[in-house]
């Protein structure tokens, strides 16, 4: 029997204001998506934001809809739509923020489970790591240097 020991580390900046300035920039307009959210049923709103390689930002929010598994996350409206505007320009930086409508959200809010299976998805497609950075509406922001520091035994084509 062997054992496999899996570590992560993450960056962690304590303010907006710490962040490097093209960040700063990315997450705000995740802040902006964030209001555009549709979140009637989890009154839950997430707003991403990726950079492309190519200088362009992407903005997604949540969109939920009654039937719950036909919406769709921030983050995959998002990644989603830059693979069909830009699908050969490789995605930098994701920056990730959410609120709620009933409680103050002060903890990084990370990726949901689908959303890291399609953002690893345009990792391995790219060969590059992709940046991903996530808050609350206030707090502490977490800088991840890469997918599969969040899904480090992810499932790709290699498998198939």
């Amino acid at each position: 029997m062997k054992k496999l020991n899996i570590n992560t580390t993450f960056t962690i900046y304590q303010q907006l204001s710490e962040l490097p300035l093209a960040v700063f920039s990315l997450m705000e307009a995740a802040i902006k998506a964030r209001n555009t959210a549709y979140s009637p049923y989890s009154k839950f709103n997430v707003g991403a934001a990726i950079l492309l390689e190519n200088g362009a930002i992407i903005i997604g929010s949540n969109q939920e809809n009654a039937a719950y598994p036909t919406g769709l996350c921030a983050e995959r409206v998002a990644i989603f739509q830059a693979g069909a505007l830009y699908p050969n320009i490789a995605i930098k930086t994701i920056a990730i923020t959410a609120t709620s409508q009933t409680h103050k959200v002060t903890k990084p809010i990370p990726p949901c489970g689908s959303c890291r299976q399609a953002i690893s998805e345009y990792e391995s497609k790219q060969t590059q790591n992709i940046e991903i950075y996530f808050m609350g509406e206030e707090g502490d922001i977490m800088k991840s240097n890469s997918l599969s520091d969040l899904l480090p035994l992810s499932f790709d084509k290699k498998h198939l």
